[in-house]
């Protein structure tokens, strides 16, 4: 799972890789759960046949899904990864899953604990080209008591058991997940995938794409609290 990451504030890299323009308001660099961070999803008017509306949009979210139902935002601490062999069914989930909400979140790097040594150090996690990465998410709307409007999104993620790079970072004894690195050339065919097509994006990035950095771990030791639902 991922707790942490890293948000890139670079807005002409984030206008060029993304084809975004970032909200007024800059997200935090340092993003852990219940934090608000940047999320991408396709325009709710982008089949309107206007050229002036663009085919996706950026916007501020809570790192954690607030379900609907939810009476207050505190369970975003527990739901910032969905696993996707249960999204499906999870209540805090099904509902995104099912309405096809998925959503990129832009990420520069992002935090695993590695155990080799016997003891949990903080690793950065970054493409070996130095790109941001773009992954797979969910997003969704809750309306707090007050009446606002809160989006928040969640990282979809998968086993990792297998996975040359990725089997490295978890205690021992538990199982290994990745999140969902996106190729950049079908971030709109994610956004747009249909039930029967959205396995196919749902696949680990291959091992010699990544790079760990067990010394680039500023502000790694935040605030642990959250659990895989």
């Amino acid at each position: 799972m991922c707790a942490h990451y890293e948000s890139p504030h670079d807005k002409a890299l984030l206008k060029k890789h993304f084809g975004i323009d970032l909200p007024s308001e800059l997200a935090r660099r340092d993003v852990w759960p219940g934090y608000v961070s940047n999320f991408i999803r396709r325009h709710p008017h982008a089949d309107a046949g206007d050229d002036a509306v663009p085919e996706r949009e950026a916007l501020l979210g809570s790192f954690g899904l607030i379900p609907h139902w939810s009476k207050d935002d505190k369970i975003a601490r527990h739901t910032y990864n969905a696993r996707n062999e249960t999204v499906a069914e999870k209540p805090s989930f099904r509902d995104a899953w099912k309405r096809g909400q998925h959503c990129i979140i832009p990420v520069q790097s992002f935090f695993e604990p590695d155990w080799r040594s016997g003891k949990a150090v903080p690793t950065r996690i970054t493409l070996t080209n130095g790109e941001p990465m773009g992954l797979a998410g969910l997003w969704a709307q809750w309306r707090s008591p007050e009446g606002e409007t809160v989006h928040s999104f969640t990282m979809l993620t998968i086993n990792a058991d297998e996975h040359p790079f990725m089997r490295n970072f978890h205690k021992p004894q538990d199982e290994k997940r990745s999140v969902v690195i996106l190729p950049p050339e079908r971030y709109d065919d994610w956004l747009q995938a249909g039930a029967g097509e959205r396995g196919e994006f749902l696949r680990a990035w291959p091992a010699d794409g990544l790079v760990a950095d067990m010394t680039a771990n500023r502000e790694a030791q935040g605030p642990q609290q959250a659990h895989l639902l």
